[in-house]
């Protein structure tokens, strides 16, 4: 380990975190700086042209879809179907946490995907093996790394040697994954630090993590929503004329919906579970250690299939998989959607997001994921 390197990270002087989100602090501690204040959404559109005209997305933050009734209904019905299934996928990459890294981990969710799936981690291990792990969300930016501030802090708070667990709720076509790789490197040349950048999923249809809880590409209910689903965080910002050097990477904390804030009745939603899926968890934990999965990255193979089918130049306006087709519909301009088919049962929100914005919705055949959101080129249909 580089001598200097431990000085650096020991002596960096960083203000302690504030309490934010709707989550009790108990469940997750957001490694986040407060911009509540400050004006940062911009209008869908105007977000999209300044994106694609090289805008960091950072940099800014979309106005919040506000679901309908319909779809709020939808929320809760997914929920009241998927609680076990969800249940089960959180035991399995619980039992594969606490089997590869024991219980002296620290468990960190990258912000905002990863905070719900990061509490429920947090509570199956506290039920299953009666030791309340410490919990942090954290920012990790596509284009910029990991909040390295609040990785400090970790490590200030829980040694330089704390065996960090990274978590999402799933992946597309690996984006943040290699994001994660990239940063623990460059953490690890600058300080002599190694972290681990194995990133705990839900689920994993990109076949690019090992720890997972299923490779299906259904729908995780916290995907359904925005903030009202993720402890009414907004998206991380960083932007210099807002972060210091010793801050956080920034977020806003929406407090204004608590009223319709679902965060915590998700987790509940789930919880009840734990005890009839812990048997079943185990035996399919114990499996996949037995023999790990193998990571391929096929769905960035296929995500190159549509890129040239379509002549997209950018891959970045391809979002694969449930979760990241829900985000192209709630925050971005989407040009199309592609499904594996129409009757698809994990795509009834997708359907009802599609006809209400008028976009349509094309069978891909082939496809690995249920579903693919297209974002709109706004140089034309196709670049």
């Amino acid at each position: 380990m580089n001598i200097i390197g431990m000085e650096q990270v020991m002596n960096r002087r960083i203000a302690p975190p504030l309490q934010l989100g709707s989550y009790p602090p108990s469940d997750v501690i957001f490694l986040l700086k407060d911009l509540s204040d400050v004006s940062l959404e911009r209008a869908t559109e105007e977000r999209e042209e300044a994106i694609q005209s090289g805008v960091h997305y950072s940099e800014m933050l979309p106005v919040e879809y506000q679901p309908t009734d319909a779809y709020i209904e939808l929320f809760h019905e997914t929920l009241r179907q998927s609680s076990r299934k969800v249940a089960l996928a959180v035991a399995v990459v619980s039992e594969l946490i606490v089997a590869q890294r024991g219980l002296n981990t620290v468990l960190v969710s990258l912000a905002r995907a990863g905070t719900p799936i990061g509490v429920l981690i947090k509570r199956y291990i506290a039920y299953r093996y009666g030791v309340e792990l410490p919990h942090y969300s954290i920012s990790i930016i596509r284009g910029k790394g990991i909040d390295e501030n609040a990785v400090i802090y970790m490590l200030q708070k829980h040694g330089l040697d704390a065996d960090l667990q990274f978590i999402d709720g799933w992946t597309g076509k690996g984006a943040i994954r290699q994001v994660l790789i990239a940063a623990c490197e460059s953490f690890y040349n600058k300080y002599g630090i190694k972290l681990n950048d194995d990133l705990a999923v839900l689920a994993d249809p990109g076949y690019c993590s090992a720890t997972f809880g299923t490779r299906e590409d259904y729908l995780i209910p916290s995907a359904c929503l925005n903030s009202t689903v993720s402890g009414l965080m907004s998206r991380t910002v960083l932007r210099d004329d807002l972060i210091g050097p010793n801050d956080f990477h920034g977020a806003k904390f929406y407090k204004e919906w608590l009223e319709t804030d679902v965060s915590n009745t998700f987790i509940e939603a789930i919880g009840p579970h734990f005890d009839s899926v812990a048997q079943e968890a185990s035996d399919i934990a114990a499996r996949m250690i037995q023999s790990p999965p193998e990571i391929t990255w096929q769905g960035l193979k296929d995500i190159r299939s549509i890129q040239e089918s379509f002549h997209i130049a950018d891959i970045n306006l391809i979002k694969p998989g449930v979760g990241e087709t829900t985000r192209v519909l709630l925050r971005r301009v989407p040009w199309k959607i592609l499904v594996n088919s129409m009757d698809n049962p994990n795509l009834q929100h997708i359907m009802l997001l599609a006809a209400d914005r008028g976009v349509p919705v094309e069978i891909y055949p082939g496809l690995t994921y249920s579903c693919c959101g297209i974002i709109k080129p706004l140089k034309g249909e196709s670049e």
